[in-house]
């Protein structure tokens, strides 16, 4: 039984060391994007002026980071509820 335990919190462990690892690599080594739909770009492109067309890429960069926000928030919600349930249950 104990372990059973030991071997719990080490993979416990190992998997917090994994989920960092994967969060700083995808912090550090993010690519660049141009987030914008061809009749934007084209629009943009036209007018001649390199700010306006990097405001828009930054508007579109914000509205699109709320519902994956907000979806991430819904997720560690549901999996802190499960693991009160699991702890619960022992």
């Amino acid at each position: 039984m104990l372990n059973k335990e030991k071997n719990k919190a080490k993979n416990k462990e190992i998997r917090r060391f994994t989920v960092s690892v994967y969060f700083l690599l995808s912090i550090f080594f993010s690519l660049q994007s141009y987030s914008q739909c061809a009749m934007c770009r084209a629009s943009l492109e036209s007018s001649g002026d390199t700010g306006q067309a990097q405001a828009v890429n930054d508007g579109i960069v914000y509205l699109m980071v709320i519902p994956y926000i907000l979806v991430a928030l819904i997720g560690f919600a549901i999996y802190k509820m499960f693991q009160k349930k699991k702890n619960s249950s022992h």
